[in-house]
């Protein structure tokens, strides 16, 4: 399947991008948005790009594109970048970060990752198979109450209490170990089903979201940019559900606004912090032509702020 990356010229168009400048893509996938933020850089440009999967490291595209002086492929996730960007001597000189959130195609597509139910597969759902529990290891020891609260927070589940309850339940007769078993656990859990909608779709992103820590890692890496961003160094971000676009908007809103230090009254000039971030523009959508081609970005809102 050919992969298309989300909103690419959108991205493009919104990073502004300076010939000479320093760019990261903070969630490399299959390289698409890497490659065409190349073509648009000189040959004193530079893109560091991250990517916590390994098969995102070692995939054709990455292999192209490490022979290019200009671009470096981290194997990270983008909660590491402050890290890496200090350790390059580039702090404070990033012109400009995107972030394309989310599980990506290539993911979604291969059965043995577990991301989706549609095929199959182990019930893994880690982004970097090397480190932490795969989503069936999680199952097998998270307690029920912990478990209703990740269905319901992460996945706004109505049923979160009740197919947390059967998986407690089912784990103690046999372990929970593949996409199509835990699938049919919540299908034959859950009342009746929505519209147009799998019953497990909310489950599977909760459960995915929690083995990855995917909003954790998001609130720590846009906490980052403003330290890693120049003077009018561009942000954007994908975003591809509502918890993490929330979390965007609340992170750009606040860094754009006036900070007050509410605990010391009466408030001095010395106490007011002003942010440093401007937003650029509302929540973008994908293009009713884009959507058509590719059904996966359909669900995607793009953001933009400057550093200022």
């Amino acid at each position: 399947m050919i992969h298309l990356s989300v909103m690419l010229e959108e991205a493009l168009h919104h990073l502004a991008i300076n010939p000479n400048g320093v760019y990261i893509d903070g969630t490399f996938g299959r390289g698409g948005h890497s490659q065409r933020i190349l073509k648009a850089l000189g040959e004193n440009g530079r893109l560091i790009a991250f990517d916590r999967d390994d098969t995102a490291i070692h995939c054709e595209r990455a292999q192209q594109l490490s022979h290019d002086s200009r671009f470096q492929l981290i194997h990270a996730p983008f909660s590491e970048m402050e890290k890496v960007i200090t350790e390059l001597e580039l702090n404070g000189k990033v012109d400009g970060i995107l972030l394309d959130l989310g599980v990506s195609s290539p993911q979604l597509d291969d059965e043995t990752r577990g991301f989706s139910f549609m095929n199959d597969g182990t019930l893994d759902m880690r982004m970097d198979t090397m480190q932490g529990l795969s989503a069936a290891e999680w199952l097998a020891q998270i307690d029920e109450k912990t478990l209703t609260h990740v269905l319901f927070d992460f996945g706004e589940e109505r049923f979160a209490r009740r197919i947390a309850n059967a998986i407690v339940t089912t784990r103690t007769i046999q372990p929970i170990k593949t996409t199509h078993q835990l699938a049919k656990l919540i299908e034959d859990t859950i009342p009746f089903r929505e519209k147009h909608k799998h019953p497990a779709t909310r489950s599977f992103q909760a459960i995915r979201i929690a083995v990855n820590n995917e909003l954790g890692e998001l609130t720590s890496v846009l906490e980052q940019t403003t330290k890693v961003l120049n003077s009018h160094g561009r942000l954007v971000v994908i975003s591809f559900h509502s918890l993490e676009d929330r979390i965007v908007k609340r992170f750009m809103r606040d860094e754009s606004g006036v900070k007050r230090n509410v605990g010391k009254l009466p408030i001095k000039e010395a106490d007011i912090e002003k942010g440093v971030l401007n937003v650029l523009s509302k929540a973008i959508k994908p293009t009713a032509d884009e959507i058509a081609q590719n059904s996966r970005s359909r669900s995607a809102v793009l953001r933009v702020a400057e550093r200022v």
